[in-house]
């Protein structure tokens, strides 16, 4: 019996998803990915695709753009609003190019064009993972740090009311108001008075997010200046976008009453994202 190549602790842990309608070339994937050491499962359909994304979380999608039925743009965009943050390489042919370059628009981290290389999708599974990996990493150490700099916000506002100063430094209110929007900083609960009232709890994070939109409601902010108001720190746009999409998706999921329609939570295409109070 063949035994995986390269395989690693992170390889095994590493799990692809499969989409193609062909049943030999999701046979050819299935074996060579796993031969590297990942953990492969197949769709036969855009349907069947989205059925496995809805109960299992991928690491990464290797997708077919021309399947009967769904295609896979369409493909793409709902597995979006399911994953938002899963790395997907486009399969392509010539005569599909065009759907690919759409796929690229909406995300996707690379396309192959069909036939291709045994050694060129392996080196293009391994960039894409490893980019996202770098991404989450990034998105962790900076939840730490914001993390870190609220720890040292409350001790610098405590000692501040211990001392004899006649203007201490006010800690952050733990209720924030703005439009239906009302959030609860310690706790980190938001609730949101609408039909029907809403009330969500929020990571670290998403918190952090949300309190930069209601102190510049109805204000455009760009990704990367969100991420300094929220986070204190001062990335390029592009990576800027990488980490705050994943935030917007979650907290419409977590806020608006229709997530696919935003109604507070607005995008300007091509500049940012504000809170809408209309």
């Amino acid at each position: 019996m063949a035994k995986p190549l390269n395989l690693s602790e992170s390889d095994i842990m590493t799990r692809l998803l499969v989409v193609d309608d062909e049943a030999n070339i999701r046979a050819g994937l299935r074996d060579l990915l796993s031969l590297k050491g990942y953990h492969v499962e197949e769709a036969g359909s855009g349907y069947e695709a989205l059925a496995l994304l809805e109960n299992t979380t991928y690491d990464l999608m290797v997708l077919d753009m021309r399947m009967p039925g769904m295609d896979g743009v369409e493909v793409m965009r709902r597995a979006r609003n399911m994953q938002p943050d899963l790395p997907i390489i486009v399969l392509t042919a010539h005569a599909s190019l065009e759907s690919a370059i759409a796929a690229v628009k909406l995300g996707a981290a690379d396309y192959l064009l069909k036939p291709f290389e045994v050694e060129d999708l392996l080196a293009t599974v391994t960039r894409a993972l490893r980019d996202h990996n770098e991404r989450l990493r990034r998105q962790h150490l900076l939840d730490m740090m914001g993390k870190a700099l609220n720890t040292l916000r409350e001790t610098e506002g405590s000692t501040a009311s211990r001392s004899l100063s006649p203007s201490p430094t006010p800690s952050p209110k733990r209720f924030l108001r703005v439009g239906p929007i009302t959030l609860d900083r310690q706790r980190r609960l938001v609730t949101v008075q609408d039909e029907p009232t809403r009330k969500a709890e929020l990571t670290e994070g998403e918190t952090d997010v949300l309190v930069a939109l209601m102190n510049h409601a109805e204000e455009v902010l760009s990704c990367s200046k969100l991420v300094e108001t929220a986070m204190g720190y001062e990335p390029d746009e592009w990576e800027a976008q990488s980490m705050i999409r994943p935030y917007i998706f979650r907290l419409r999921r977590k806020i608006e009453k229709t997530p696919e329609k935003p109604r507070l939570i607005r995008t300007v295409r091509g500049r940012g994202y504000f809170l809408s109070l209309t």
